[in-house]
């Protein structure tokens, strides 16, 4: 079985780049498709990028490139076009999402049979590259830690397509790993980052890569000139501006204050350069805080010097924000007001994902219902003695 198995961290983009590389100067080499497996964005765009840049010229693009979804197109249809070469263009890239469709609603047969007389006709050099791109399963950084339904998915995922198509595993980044990207990338833009502002930068954000590189890349023209990035422009640029914001939000939302936290909500989302587009990175952060007030609710904690015992290392806050959130935790009465907050964020979340007409919207019905108070708790049955009358 050909798949591709990834370490932890950049390994299995790095492999999968170097060899599209070493394809692109010998096609012969090249095969015929790979499966991206893993929701993990910031490697999924490394990969990409590396796909374009060896196979597909920018005044082609319209010509060779194909971006289909198992919605919209059938697996006959996306494997008709890959057999199909351009006249403009010889050699074909489709990039296939919505992988997740092939394996519901049914055995699916017919599609598994024409995706393996597929592969099997592809002999010698492929005159075309296809991409299938598997984001519905979540790869932690350490594999074993993978969650049973995840598990079951990929290794459905390997019996199906593993045999013709390398499986290159995006791994969400560790965050040794993630510190060793900004102080080399910085590096490469000849800037030193210190390592305490290294090690703030990727705790404060949770080693979300996609997020520390937008941050790394203004912290970068901050400090263009000086030549080094400092603890304290971190917590200019980073934390001050960011996550002062969302401590403010999540004040108003603690306090019940629905006024103010929708007024918040709107602030953050007009002052993010990516508008609605952050919705993603602005839910990630909620979600975090509130496991945090989680954590310091259960474990009793009072003070911020207690707080360092009871958070680990990766699952921070900055140190302005912790007796803030201390206060803000200590509003919730029970555990069980906290986790239906984040049963809530959790409900938003797949609710962006799933691509809404208005980002806006899902976030300010969020932000409305974390501000108000739970619905009192009404039994799901009635009382045999209510049912007689007399």
């Amino acid at each position: 079985m050909s798949t591709q198995r990834s370490g932890t961290g950049f390994a299995a983009a790095d492999r999968f780049i170097q060899e599209i590389a070493g394809a692109a100067i010998n096609p012969s080499v090249l095969k015929p498709g790979y499966v991206f497996a893993g929701d993990e964005t910031f490697l999924y765009e490394r990969c990409r990028k590396a796909v374009l840049n060896a196979f597909v010229p920018e005044d082609l693009r319209d010509y060779c490139l194909s971006e289909m979804d198992l919605a919209q197109h059938s697996i006959f249809e996306i494997l008709d076009r890959a057999r199909t070469p351009s006249l403009m263009a010889p050699f074909q890239v489709v990039f296939v999402r919505n992988l997740k469709l092939l394996y519901t609603r049914g055995a699916k047969k017919d599609e598994f049979a024409e995706i393996d007389r597929y592969f099997r006709a592809q002999q010698g050099a492929p005159q075309a590259l296809v991409i299938f791109v598997a984001d519905h399963i979540r790869i932690p950084a350490d594999p074993r830690r993978m969650d049973m339904e995840d598990k079951t998915k990929f290794e459905r995922l390997r019996e199906t397509l593993g045999d013709h198509c390398p499986i290159v595993e995006l791994a969400r980044v560790d965050e040794s790993d993630a510190m060793r990207w900004v102080a080399q990338t910085a590096l490469e833009q000849e800037t030193k980052i210190d390592p305490d502002a290294v090690r703030e930068l990727v705790d404060a954000l949770g080693a979300d890569m996609m997020l520390i590189a937008s941050e790394l890349e203004k912290l970068l023209l901050f400090s263009y000139g000086r030549g080094r990035i400092t603890l304290g422009d971190v917590e200019t640029m980073v934390l001050s501006a960011k996550q002062r914001s969302l401590y403010e939000l999540t004040d108003a939302i603690s306090a019940k204050d629905r006024p103010r936290a929708l007024a918040l909500l709107h602030g953050l989302l007009n002052s993010s350069e990516a508008g609605e587009e952050a919705a993603i990175g602005h839910l990630y952060m909620l979600a975090r805080t509130f496991r945090q007030m989680l954590v310091i609710l259960e474990k009793n904690v009072r003070d911020s010097r207690a707080i360092w015992q009871a958070l680990w290392q990766g699952f921070r806050m900055p140190p302005f924000a912790a007796d803030d959130l201390i206060r803000q935790a200590r509003r919730y009465k029970s555990r069980r007001d906290l986790t239906r907050a984040i049963r809530l964020i959790a409900r938003a979340d797949l609710e962006l994902r799933s691509s809404p007409p208005d980002k806006r919207i899902v976030l300010e019905r969020l932000i409305y219902d974390l501000a108000s108070e739970p619905k009192p708790f009404t039994p799901s049955y009635i009382s045999p003695q209510l049912t007689f009358e007399g």
